[in-house]
């Protein structure tokens, strides 16, 4: 692992990226390690000089994916710090929809974790990303609440766990049509989603707003 992390950047991204690609558009089981070192362009040698077998590039390649994700709503939470809660969550759900459509591949590796119960550390996955959910949904609460923009009384626990199901989801049904059969979202324009965004942060305004 660490003979990875000391290549160059770009062959690290060719890597990084092959083996993202492979997995998410074939899956754990059906994924092949020739196609993946021949995409990235390097000896198939090589690959194991960086891991040590197939479900350590698998879980390198989902905690990249993780991190980018974190990443990406680290810097939503930071530049809404002084909104209100409600707009948070309206700029995070775009945050959300606009990260899916620009790494579809991303959104794909999660869905054949979840939908596949024989994936390598699948539990450990899921739990490491309902986790995160909580923990981010969590600090918009607790300021929120400091803020008195949330009703009082409100049960944290059930308030983290609507806005994940809500999120979660909604952006399932954005990425796979079999997923989307009320909203329309899959084919959606970037205006009708964000209606249909509005639409939901309204519903969730009615039920917890101070």
């Amino acid at each position: 692992m660490s003979t990875f992390r000391h290549l160059p950047p770009d062959k690290q991204e060719r890597v990084l990226d092959a083996a993202l690609a492979e997995f998410a558009d074939q899956g754990y089981h059906q994924a092949s390690l020739n196609r993946m070192v021949a995409q990235a362009g390097i000896a198939k040698g090589s690959l194991y000089q960086y891991f040590p077998n197939k479900e350590g590039i698998f879980a390198y390649i989902f905690r990249y994916a993780l991190k980018l994700v974190r990443r990406t709503l680290t810097a939503v939470k930071e530049e809404t710090l002084e909104e209100n809660f409600f707009v948070r969550l309206e700029k995070s759900l775009l945050a959300g929809v606009a990260f899916s459509r620009e790494h579809p591949r991303i959104f794909s590796l999660y869905l054949k974790i979840q939908f596949d119960k024989n994936v390598p550390f699948r539990d450990e996955f899921l739990a490491a990303v309902r986790r995160h959910a909580a923990e981010y949904f969590a600090s918009l609460v607790r300021r929120a609440q400091s803020r008195g923009e949330l009703r009082p009384g409100v049960p944290r626990a059930a308030t983290l766990f609507l806005l994940d199901a809500v999120f979660d989801r909604f952006l399932q049904s954005v990425a796979v049509p079999a997923l989307d059969v009320t909203l329309g979202l899959h084919q959606a324009t970037d205006a009708a989603i964000h209606k249909h965004i509005r639409e939901l942060i309204s519903l969730l305004k009615e039920g917890l707003m101070a």
